[in-house]
């Protein structure tokens, strides 16, 4: 065939001889393609045959696995979280228009401490069982979810400066792992399963379902993404939100004026970055010695969490309002109308160490926004700058600061407040990020890699 289409074509000799070799070349492939192919039919197989034991087919089982299960946590966790958020936003109104209820604390401390022994969970260390659950052999209870849903609404009936997010993640991290035992998943499926329940109830609660997908694989180990758990969290999380379209809202806040980004918006940025890398490591500080000197003073759980309410009593009589009660959403919305005191900060990093490590119940997510953005109002305020401006970049820088993981920050920053702001966002985090140093609400994250160096250093966050 080529020395035909040389001759046709007035082709050289030397070019024509060329020619021959690759016809030849390409005649055998395809002579030995079709010996193969009639191989696979006289055997009875395709060649695009998927199974288990290839490449392809072993990526299309993980896909459906982990589709049906991801559709089934989701659904379980979303309605759920959902009907969790119900409780504790009830709970919260209550104890607004009825503020004699915060004389009640210790006595629901002591309820919650009963709760906790009767469901036999004494032992339960919270958000740092769930973490240690994925890079240990440590199990999750069923009694965690209970357990953490009804502590935390007690706490919040009473006025304690607590969160709900951080309930969250161990409601979902205790019924993922329950449905991978059901479903006889291996151990490391199951790990997979933990990630996707807490991303279904961070999502059901906060209406983020993009920062929830990447929180609960981010937040394990620093520098280390569980990528195995990509499509099960991100469908974990979207269902999850979905259901809480069953009366939650989403949280989302007006920034209002955004100015044009310049040379002199950036280093007031990396300024308020600095700043909160500072304020991040000062709340990971009080909360770690304030447990250190509960433990200390008040060895068994009822004399702390008694302790802990009158001590919460005393603060909000001191300040003479309940601003600083509950978990700071409220104290949030105000700082973006520009109105806050200038060490609204200070109180709420104060109110919240005293309550939660008392033993009462809820989370650090809601109350570390609540620091922020009281901060970055502040700031607003010294500075001149519009406050809610400052105040989102003070959220999102305050939030990597202490929970070091800046992509979910971003994520979070761009479902709560838009994308028009976004090289603020992305400055504010990247600073505090570098500067908060190896600091973190949760003691058993892990920094798999160096913040400052390219070396793998594994070691657990400063207590």
């Amino acid at each position: 065939m080529a020395a035909r289409l040389g001759d046709l074509y007035h082709i050289p000799h030397e070019l024509q001889g060329l020619f021959r070799q690759v016809d030849a070349v390409l005649g055998i492939a395809i002579l030995e393609y079709a010996g193969q192919t009639r191989d696979r039919q006289r055997q009875g197989t395709s060649m695009y045959q998927l199974n288990k034991n290839t490449p392809m087919g072993k990526n299309l089982h993980y896909f459906v696995k982990w589709s049906a299960i991801s559709v089934l946590i989701g659904l379980s966790t979303g309605l759920i979280g959902t009907a969790f958020g119900h409780c504790v936003l009830w709970a919260g109104n209550y104890f607004r228009t009825n503020r004699w209820s915060i004389y009640f604390l210790p006595v629901t401390g002591l309820l919650i401490v009963w709760i906790y022994h009767i469901l036999k969970e004494d032992k339960n260390r919270g958000t740092n069982m769930v973490i240690e659950s994925i890079y240990t052999n440590s199990d999750i209870s069923l009694g965690m979810a209970p357990a953490v849903f009804l502590g935390t609404v007690l706490t919040h009936f009473s006025g304690g400066s607590a969160g709900r997010e951080g309930a969250a993640l161990q409601m979902g991290g205790s019924i993922g792992n329950q449905i991978g035992k059901l479903m006889k998943l291996d151990e490391k499926d199951k790990k997979i399963a933990v990630m996707c329940g807490m991303s279904g109830a961070f999502a059901a609660l906060f209406g983020t379902p993009m920062a929830a997908a990447v929180f609960s694989m981010e937040v394990i180990s620093i520098g280390v993404m569980y990528y195995a758990a990509l499509v099960p969290c991100v469908f974990s999380a979207f269902i999850g939100a979905v259901s809480s379209h069953l009366g939650l809202k989403a949280e989302a806040f007006p920034i209002g004026e955004i100015p044009e980004f310049g040379l002199k918006m950036a280093l007031l940025i990396i300024i308020l970055g600095l700043l909160c890398a500072l304020v991040s490591e000062l709340f990971c500080i009080v909360l770690h010695r304030t447990a250190r000197i509960y433990e200390k003073y008040f060895p068994t759980p009822n004399k702390r969490v008694i302790a802990g309410g009158f001590l919460v009593i005393v603060l909000t009589i001191l300040v003479g309002n309940i601003d600083y009660n509950g978990s700071g959403i409220h104290l949030i919305e105000q700082c973006f109308e520009g109105e806050v005191r200038y060490e609204a900060f200070l109180w709420k990093i104060l109110f919240t160490a005293v309550t939660l490590e008392a033993g009462f119940k809820g989370g650090e997510i809601v109350p570390t926004f609540c620091i922020g953005a009281t901060f970055g109002c502040t700031f607003a305020m010294l500075t001149g700058q519009p406050h809610g401006l400052m105040a989102a970049c003070g959220m999102l820088a305050l939030f990597v600061g202490v929970t070091n993981c800046p992509i979910s920050t971003l994520l979070i920053g761009f479902e709560m407040f838009g994308y028009e702001a976004m090289p603020y966002f992305v400055l504010s985090i990247a600073v505090s990020f570098t500067l908060s140093g190896y600091y973190g609400l949760y003691s058993s994250q892990k920094f798999a890699y160096s913040k400052i160096r390219t070396e793998y250093i594994n070691r657990k966050t400063e207590t």
